[in-house]
């Protein structure tokens, strides 16, 4: 999901609590914050040589104390902090991360919403790793390498690629 398809959502129900639903189907505690909105942008190298870049709009949770308890996040309250953070946001098209701690600090793509009992949840997904240049590297789309041509070529006959 996108910033501007998240922020639709918000202000179309400002009083709706924002709840945080894991992959797993645990939640986020409900006293959390938003406590930064990042514009993260990544510039990397593949396996295969290409240069590549990706960005993202990062959302920082943190939950305090239990005493803390009472506090709830508002869709109205969110909207107004990613308006707030509009001038280092480059687009409404950027995608939305979570990232949330529990025991390691996470990020979870942003997969969906939906309204359940009074409040706006936003579903969590999962990220995965992949391989970029499988083309190079002699990946089937099956994920099976192929010992003998890309950068598996020359490999030690049971040895492993990569």
């Amino acid at each position: 999901m996108n910033l501007t398809e998240l922020k639709a959502q918000l202000h179309a129900q400002p009083e709706l609590n924002v709840a945080l639903a894991l992959p797993g189907g645990g939640r986020v505690p409900a006293h959390f914050h938003v406590t930064e909105v990042g514009h993260v942008t990544k510039k990397f190298i593949d396996c295969g040589g290409t240069v590549r870049a990706s960005e993202t709009c990062v959302l920082q949770t943190y939950f305090g104390s239990p005493k803390d308890d009472g506090h709830r996040l508002a869709a109205g309250k969110l909207a107004h902090i990613l308006d707030l953070a509009q001038p280092i946001l480059s687009s409404g098209e950027l995608p939305v991360e979570v990232e949330y701690e529990d025991g390691i600090i996470s990020q979870f793509p942003l997969a969906g919403l939906a309204v359940e009992r009074g409040s706006l949840v936003l579903q969590l997904g999962l990220k995965h790793t992949d391989c970029l240049a499988k083309d190079k590297c002699g990946i089937a789309d099956d994920g099976d390498a192929d010992e003998g041509s890309g950068c598996c070529a020359g490999a030690t006959p049971g040895g492993h690629c990569c």
